[in-house]
């Protein structure tokens, strides 16, 4: 979908040519091309890329496109980043057979029916259309429905923005979602939410009364009592060793015997 008044090769901005690419990935043949790296370049016409026949990777990311047609013709992309253009719309991917991955955040895509265009594509499995730490969205993304209506015109999807939604671990981020649509205040008048109760009885986590110090005064003293035993029996074991000790070894007998 191209914006009224403009057609494809007048935007005002730089354009890609051969030599821009051939400058880029050092290959003299543009069929051969098979990953390509234009982020932030100012881009606003496509010019040649359309020529590049086997690429399979591409980020057009940060730049001023304001349509893909020339993408059409690149029927072995699997990969492409065309986040943060001036995009309004996406029906030349609809040709894009192999696309897997498309990250199309912070474009100007208003409603779901602009996503029509790619409910062909069997392999496309990760779409991102938001990128919040990058603070990268569409107008689309700003309806309460938007989750739920890009999963049902595009059922094959298993992440998307960021969050996986069929699969392993679909489960968690369900239960997220869930989580916040809770605790999102509600603009519909409705039953008021039960009031937060206490889970034990007042004074459960209060200290212990000062009566019981008295019980642990006592045990304190009947410890050190047997304590103080323990080291008087000690001393009076030591003392025997040592009588039987000197009584066993007569003086001298120890020292007459040389080895």
């Amino acid at each position: 979908m191209e914006p009224p008044g403009e057609m494809p090769g007048e935007a005002d901005g730089p354009r890609i040519t051969p030599q821009m690419l051939k400058s880029h990935t050092g290959e003299f043949a543009l069929e051969s091309i098979l990953l390509l790296k234009l982020q932030g370049l100012g881009l606003a016409d496509l010019g040649c890329l359309g020529e590049c026949l086997g690429l399979e990777w591409l980020d057009l990311s940060g730049n001023a496109l304001t349509q893909l047609g020339p993408l059409a013709s690149l029927r072995q992309l699997t990969v492409l980043n065309v986040s943060n253009n001036r995009l309004t719309g996406l029906e030349p991917l609809a040709a894009c057979e192999n696309l897997q991955s498309l990250n199309a955040a912070g474009n100007l895509l208003a409603t779901p029916g602009q996503l029509q265009c790619l409910a062909g594509l069997r392999s496309l499995e990760y779409l991102r259309l938001r990128d919040p730490l990058a603070r990268l969205s569409n107008p689309l993304c700003a309806s309460p429905s938007y989750w739920t209506v890009v999963q049902e015109l595009l059922p094959s999807l298993k992440v998307i923005d960021g969050e996986r939604v069929s699969g392993r671990g679909s489960e968690l981020y369900q239960l997220c979602r869930d989580l916040d649509s809770s605790l999102r205040p509600s603009s519909s008048p409705g039953p008021r939410a039960m009031e937060a109760q206490p889970w034990v009885e007042p004074g459960y986590w209060e200290s212990w009364p000062p009566r019981s110090s008295s019980i642990l005064e006592e045990a304190c003293r009947q410890f050190q009592d047997t304590l103080q035993e323990c080291h008087d029996l000690d001393r009076q074991a030591s003392d025997s060793l040592a009588r039987a000790q000197q009584a066993l070894s007569p003086e001298g007998s120890a020292s007459s015997f040389v080895f």
